[in-house]
């Protein structure tokens, strides 16, 4: 019986270990996201739409296990949006909201790999003839950050990048 219990004892704490690793790896990455940031970029309002060209600056705050981003992109007197995505990270998976695209907030999901969080994105309402997008916020270089999402245009079934924005530590 006391082998049974040392046995569980020990996975169980090489359980816990390894969680706080990925927690740890996570918090290291997390906080080479914060800070405040401006850029250049593009969006589409929907995929037939024409191409904006936006400036764009946020505001990013992390702890060891959330991101949240928060900003506007701008072009010209045609389009001004407030843009935020807050995301709780467990592990490498992420989970979170996003208001950016007109619809509601929207569901956030998905994982990390490398220097990119990948996320599927479940709009509040129809946007483009479905309720499904993909976002990436991926750390490029020691100071730089790149926003993409992409969509499907209900015509084509194409992909479709609906904004990318490049971003530069200010």
């Amino acid at each position: 019986m006391f082998k049974v219990f040392a046995c569980a004892v020990a996975v169980a704490t090489a359980s816990m270990a390894t969680a706080g690793v990925a927690n740890a790896d996570e918090s290291a990455f997390l906080k080479t996201l914060a800070g405040s940031w401006n850029g250049k970029g593009t969006v589409k309002v929907r995929t037939n739409a024409p191409v904006l060209n936006v400036t764009c600056q946020f505001k990013s705050d992390t702890n060891a296990r959330s991101l949240s981003l928060n900003g506007r992109c701008t072009s010209l007197m045609v389009f001004s949006r407030v843009i935020s995505a807050n995301l709780k990270a467990s592990g490498d998976r992420y989970t979170g909201s996003y208001i950016g695209a007109g619809s509601g907030t929207a569901g956030l999901g998905g994982r990390r790999n490398g220097d990119a969080i990948n996320l599927a994105i479940k709009w509040a309402k129809e946007v483009n003839g479905d309720r499904r997008a993909q976002m990436t916020i991926e750390k490029i270089g020691a100071s730089g950050m790149r926003l993409t999402t992409i969509d499907t245009d209900p015509a084509t079934g194409r992909s479709v990048v609906t904004s990318r924005i490049e971003l530069r530590r200010s």
